[in-house]
């Protein structure tokens, strides 16, 4: 390994590492009113008991729970670590008064069952409290039955079972999910550089690995009652195996899995950045970790983390101060451009890999670029990164966004947003006919417990997948905000009056006759309301309306050969969005997968990666191409941000091979 990346490796925290490592815990958000207790263990709410009573006037902890306000702290900044620290030394039985609990207040709570957690006070008044809370460690309770395997996935990309590019490779960090899989009580990170390297027993569990004669137990970082994660042996055979957690003497079914060559997984933070270091800036915290903030130039030097790269020579239990490279053969996407790589394969911690690449100097530049590691066929998840030249702030101007916006955002946890839109959508309806219709739209949604930082998006000139299941993973929660009236005035069109949904409060619309091929200005007034301040904003089209030109090739899709997509027209300076998703049923039930590619309108046509497409599911769905108006940011009290817009779409079913 050359020496500039192993003193990069060993400066970064396992923080860093592991950041794709989600340690089990249970999050919600619950309004108490009168009198009411809220057991932190399980969420639920009840007259008495739990951990902590509202009484209309303060909090206060039940039974041995201890609580204390944390001043001066946002809520995602606190983790197990903080509350583990502070509430031994400031934890108190006392009552906390409503005055001291004003909205954006953290309180941490050690509870009646051991575990610590963190409390938002969302809203307060009229003798009621809205907190959002996540409690670590306590998901699924640890008991019942013995332990229950509900999925296990590579822990980088957590890409499940169904998709092409689930497959765990030899000698990757992989994950275990389910209930009742170790005791609780202890959620520590353990050391591979311990002398014995990592346990093999770890909170009364133990995890085999079986294929054919071939049996081994697993070397494991941590085990907690929902979630176990070890190292897949390098020398499990590839092809079908399967994993039975052992809890106190009692076993699990077996869950089956895939052990493949290389699997490759990219670790992400920030709900979609890959974790990776700029090795120019090694004595910056985490080894010079890439952010919306500190982005990566071209042609720098960065470290890549993740799982799933192919099995080394170098031991699955312990740490090594010289790591290997793999002979998995990779091509690095950044942006869609082929990037150099210096090294590939095991990092000082088993089961953790790296890629050192070169940031290819014509990469696309944005906070959001994307990043994709491919072996064969095998393709890794899609992570993006903040691509600035000079290093910096990126900046997506397109969309209206920078990095120091992005970071400030993510930060937040809770974001109040605001968007007014004219579309015009034509989309399949059935015997090969389509239908248009035009609206004008609004949505207005304080929106918690979610990463507004990235996610499905995608800077200019790359694309995006993301994989999802049949029984979603819903986090967070959106409450609708109320505006007051609005009203559009567009071309031909008098003042037209956005009517509310009452099935989704904050969601408003309505209905056009078109929208006109010569364009023109769609003027948006709010009058404001209980929640939103008065705002105007204005989306303007210019006359050239797009046109899908090649519709009939994206009826069935060579997932090995591409997808090219001509068009005509769309607004001059914007951008062309060609998505398509797939699903199939398989015996772990339904899988879909969707791709976003975000490309200049000027270019008049695009070729969806191979790479990509093979990141879906085979099976029937759908594409669409999809014309954006730049953005325009407006300003109005009670939002954080606001934006308008509009687009013109055009849908065909698709059938993916």
């Amino acid at each position: 390994m050359k020496p500039f990346l192993r003193n990069s490796i060993c400066a970064t925290a396992l923080l860093c590492a592991f950041s794709g490592v989600a340690l089990a815990d249970l999050s919600g958000t619950q309004t108490l009113t009168g009198t009411q207790s809220l057991n932190l263990d399980t969420g639920t709410t009840a007259a008495s008991g739990g951990d902590i009573l509202w009484n209309g006037s303060s909090l206060t902890p039940q039974g041995a729970a201890k609580a204390a306000v944390m001043p001066g702290v946002s809520f995602d900044a606190v983790n197990q670590i903080v509350l583990q620290g502070f509430l031994p030394v400031l934890g108190s039985s006392a009552a906390i008064a409503s005055s001291s609990l004003t909205v954006g207040t953290v309180v941490g709570v050690q509870t009646n069952g051991g575990h610590v957690a963190k409390l938002l006070v969302n809203a307060i008044g009229g003798g009621s409290i809205t907190i959002q809370f996540t409690t670590y460690g306590v998901t699924g309770g640890g008991g019942g039955g013995g332990p229950t395997i509900s999925r296990v996935t590579n822990n980088s990309s957590d890409i499940p079972a169904g998709f092409p590019n689930s497959g765990i490779a030899q000698g990757a960090l992989f994950k275990i999910v389910g209930s009742g899989l170790a005791e609780g009580g202890d959620e520590s990170l353990h050391d591979s550089n311990a002398p014995a390297g990592l346990p093999k027993l770890l909170n009364g569990a133990k995890v085999t690995v079986t294929s054919g004669s071939f049996s081994v137990e697993v070397a494991l970082y941590y085990a907690t009652p929902t979630q176990i994660d070890g190292v897949l042996p390098s020398n499990t055979p590839t092809g079908s195996a399967t994993v039975v957690v052992t809890h106190n003497g009692t076993a699990s079914s077996p869950f089956t899995i895939q052990v493949v060559a290389a699997g490759p997984g990219i670790t992400i933070y920030n709900n979609g950045t890959a974790v990776a270091q700029d090795t120019a800036r090694p004595n910056d915290p985490y080894g010079g970790l890439i952010t919306f903030t500190k982005s990566a130039p071209p042609g720098a030097v960065i470290i890549i983390w993740g799982s799933g790269f192919g099995a080394t020579e170098d031991d699955d239990v312990k740490y090594t101060g010289t790591p290997h490279q793999t002979n998995v053969s990779y091509t690095i996407y950044i942006g869609g451009i082929q990037a150099a790589i210096a090294y590939k394969g095991r990092s000082v911690y088993p089961g953790v890999s790296v890629f050192a690449v070169t940031v290819p100097q014509n990469a696309p530049q944005g906070c959001y670029v994307p990043i994709v590691a491919v072996s064969g066929n095998f393709v890794s998840n899609t992570a993006t990164l903040p691509i600035h030249a000079g290093g910096g702030v990126c900046s997506d101007p397109q969309y209206g966004t920078n990095g120091d916006q992005l970071s400030g955002l993510s930060g937040q946890a809770t974001v109040k947003t605001g968007t007014v839109y004219v579309a015009q959508v034509t989309s399949p309806s059935g015997g090969g006919a389509s239908t248009t219709t035009s609206v004008a739209g609004a949505a207005f949604f304080k929106i918690s417990g979610v990463n507004f930082a990235g996610g499905s998006q995608v800077s200019i000139g790359g694309c995006v997948v993301l994989a999802t299941t049949g029984s979603g993973s819903g986090t967070g929660s959106a409450t609708g905000l109320n505006p007051g009236a609005i009203t559009m005035t567009g071309p031909g069109t008098g003042p037209v009056t956005l009517a509310g949904n009452s099935l989704v409060p904050g969601v408003y619309g309505a209905t056009l006759s078109s929208i006109p091929s010569s364009g023109g200005a769609f003027v948006f007034n709010g009058a404001g309301g209980p929640d939103v301040g008065s705002f105007t904003a204005t989306v303007n089209f210019s006359g050239s309306l797009l046109s899908w030109t090649n519709q009939s090739a994206a009826a069935t899709v060579n997932r090995a050969g591409g997808l090219t997509v001509t068009w005509n027209g769309g607004e001059p300076g914007t951008y062309v969005t060609i998505s398509g998703s797939s699903a199939a049923t398989g015996a772990g039930g339904t899988v879909s997968g969707t791709y976003t590619c975000i490309v200049p309108q000027s270019l008049g046509s695009f070729t969806v990666p191979t790479y990509i497409l093979l990141s879906l599911p085979a099976g029937a769905g759908s594409t669409a191409v999809q014309n954006n108006t730049n953005p325009v940011l407006f300003n109005a009290s009670g939002i954080d941000f606001g934006a308008a817009f509009g687009f013109v779409q055009i849908a065909v079913t698709s059938n993916y091979n």
